[in-house]
C-alpha cells in the first residue's frame, strides 16, 4: 500500500522551520512526527536560504524596477530610432518614385 501525499502550504513549511531553527527541534524528529522526508525538509531549508536576501530590504524590488526602467528607456531609444529609418526610407522611396515619373520608366 502506497502512502498518500501530503501537500503542505507555505504557512505549514515556514512553521516547520521555524521548530527546527528557533525552537531547536532536530530534524529527525520532526520527519518522524510529521512523516516527513528529510531530503523534502533540506530543500524547503534550501529554498528559504536562497531567497533570504529578499527579506532584509526593497533592494531585489529596487534593481528590478531599475532594470525595468532601463529597459523602457531602451525601447524608446530603439522605437525612435525605427521611426527615423521608416522616415528615411519613405523619402528615398518617395524620390524614387518620382524619379522614375521624371524619366518616363513604367
Amino acid at each position: 500500500m502506497s502512502k498518500k501525499r501530503h501537500h503542505y502550504t507555505t504557512e505549514q513549511k515556514v512553521a516547520i522551520l521555524r521548530r527546527h531553527m528557533v525552537d531547536k527541534v532536530p530534524v529527525s524528529d520532526l520527519c518522524n512526527e510529521l512523516g516527513l522526508q528529510p531530503s523534502v525538509f533540506y530543500q524547503w531549508q534550501r529554498q528559504v536560504l536562497d531567497n533570504l536576501a529578499g527579506a532584509f530590504g526593497p533592494a531585489a524590488a529596487t534593481d528590478a524596477s531599475r532594470r525595468e526602467k532601463q529597459q523602457a528607456q531602451e525601447i524608446q531609444a530603439l522605437k525612435a530610432r525605427l521611426a527615423k529609418k521608416d522616415g528615411v526610407i519613405a523619402e528615398i522611396s518617395a524620390e524614387y518614385v518620382q524619379l522614375r515619373k521624371d524619366l518616363g520608366e513604367p
